[in-house]
């Protein structure tokens, strides 16, 4: 119970932690390709996990009792979830713009339900249904925007493929590897390393390869964009990752899963604070469903356990 709770509040923290990451590398992107953006954020990331790993004693044991196995599926999770994913990701947002990869990302919480229930035999409680549903719906209402000016149908419509993939390549990354990150199997912080390490190795490789080398290490040249691609990179690639594979190693899956996805109410709020951009109405509804969706997912037992006893009560 109190591992679950753990879980549920990594889940949320993860959610935070990547929408202030995704207001500074909305702009960041702007200057830089997505692999450039995605291999300088997942570099940083790397070092403070690897930093971590020495630091704290648990780390370096990571590996007794584990088989190789376990390493290659975490490997392979991150490099569908991390080198693969994010980058799709990364572009889908610089074709589309904050408002339809709002839109798209709501792909994100049906995808982890459907992968839980069909790799990991989770079990769906009706109230679970109705926080993800409120949940989708304020994301929905925050995502109805204009289109960015300058786009064609064309990129809109390759801009959402993207984004899709994405969706589908990150949910089924981390909820298929979810058994190896059993409490009984991997440390949090090795597991974690071992998914970002792989993501990174092969971004890396193919920018080495790639004929526009120059401009997927552009991000590495020291810049003023540094003053958001650096935080951005600490709170998108090392704290939000830290907090969401906890969510998925301490809670259940598909609960975690629509946590995370609060994370695009996060950023409206985000926005509205820092951007400046005005608080509507529409946002307002937006977030207290979200709030309210929130609730009903975390305390999902409760919720059932009272709907049974108020309105089936005999």
């Amino acid at each position: 119970m109190i591992l679950a709770v753990v879980g549920e509040s990594c889940a949320l923290g993860a959610a935070l932690c990547w929408a202030l990451a995704l207001v500074m590398f909305k702009r960041s992107g702007e200057h830089v390709s997505a692999l450039a953006l995605n291999l300088f954020k997942n570099v940083v990331g790397l070092v403070l996990l690897v930093a971590t790993m020495i630091v704290v004693p648990t780390g370096r044991e990571a590996y007794s009792g584990n088989t190789t196995s376990d390493v290659l599926l975490l490997a392979f999770s991150g490099v569908l979830g991390i080198a693969v994913a994010d980058t799709l990701f990364l572009q889908a947002l610089h074709y589309l713009g904050v408002g339809l990869i709002s839109v798209v990302e709501c792909l994100y919480s049906p995808f982890i339900l459907f992968f839980s229930f069909v790799l990991l035999s989770e079990p769906l409680g009706p109230a679970q249904f109705l926080g993800a549903g409120l949940i989708v719906a304020a994301v929905l209402i925050v995502s109805r925007n204009e289109p960015p000016a300058g786009r064609t149908k064309l990129e809109l419509t390759i801009g959402v493929l993207l984004g899709a993939g994405a969706m589908t390549l990150m949910t089924f990354g981390i909820v298929f590897v979810k058994p190896v990150l059993d409490v009984a199997n991997f440390p949090l912080i090795p597991a974690t390393t071992i998914r970002l390490a792989a993501g990174t190795l092969l971004l890396a490789l193919f920018a080495c390869v790639s004929p526009k080398r120059r401009e997927h290490f552009k991000a590495f040249r020291p810049n003023a964009l540094w003053r958001l691609s650096v935080p951005g990179s600490v709170l998108g690639t090392y704290l939000a990752m830290i907090f969401w594979v906890a969510g998925f190693k301490y809670a259940n899956a598909s609960t975690a899963g629509i946590l995370n996805q609060t994370s695009i109410v996060f950023a409206i709020i985000l926005a509205t604070l820092i951007l400046k951009e005005p608080f509507t109405r529409r946002k307002f509804v937006a977030v207290s469903l979200a709030v309210l969706g929130v609730l009903i997912v975390t305390f999902h037992d409760k919720v059932e356990l009272w709907t049974r006893d108020t309105f089936w009560a005999t």
